[in-house]
């Protein structure tokens, strides 16, 4: 009988003691300065910054984590520039294909054609007009004149810098080929 009595003392303790928790918040907190941080009103005055701005602008020649610089400017001497000398820093091992043509399809696609052909779908419901195949010999389109189009644009094409980075843009360049050399067989 004893033990039973005890076994009951025990049950009531566990009980009232799981009743008194509380998963939705914490019952202490300690060092609360470890979950709140201090706020600072963004271009306001401070001293702890070092011009008393907290928004500052980056310092010049800065370049943004995974771009590099791009030395051709979006002129016509620029584009004659990168058609002579830009080359892929690519080698064919390095390039994927498989991702290569689903950002030709999703990016390029939808005017160029898939087969490069400038029969787009845009270009079949005459939405766009004088999309030029990549066969064209009068424009004679290489490595550096595909990439700086991708880069700045041209034409009714705008710059697709933003959507693809520097490896995706190398590697619908090598796609752009590919296809190329298939319409010249």
């Amino acid at each position: 009988m004893k033990s039973l009595i005890k076994i009951l003392v025990v049950m009531v303790v566990l009980m009232t003691m799981a009743s008194c928790k509380k998963d939705s918040a914490p019952n202490y907190q300690y060092m609360p300065n470890m979950y709140q941080s201090v706020g600072y009103e963004t271009y306001s005055e401070s001293s702890a910054f070092a011009n008393g701005v907290e928004a500052q602008l980056p310092v010049e020649g800065t370049i943004s984590r995974g771009h590099s610089l791009f030395e051709y400017d979006n002129t016509a001497e620029g584009t004659a520039l990168a058609k002579e000398l830009l080359k892929s820093p690519l080698d064919s091992t390095q390039v994927d294909l498989d991702n290569a043509k689903v950002l030709f399809d999703i990016y390029c696609g939808i005017c160029h054609g898939v087969k490069g052909d400038g029969q787009g779908n845009l270009v079949k419901r005459e939405k766009i007009l004088g999309v030029p195949r990549y066969d064209d010999a009068g424009r004679a389109i290489n490595e550096g004149s595909i990439y700086h189009t991708i880069y700045y644009g041209k034409n009714a094409m705008g710059s697709y810098a933003n959507q693809l980075n520097e490896k995706e843009r190398w590697e619908v360049v090598a796609y752009v080929l590919m296809l190329k050399a298939d319409l010249e067989k």
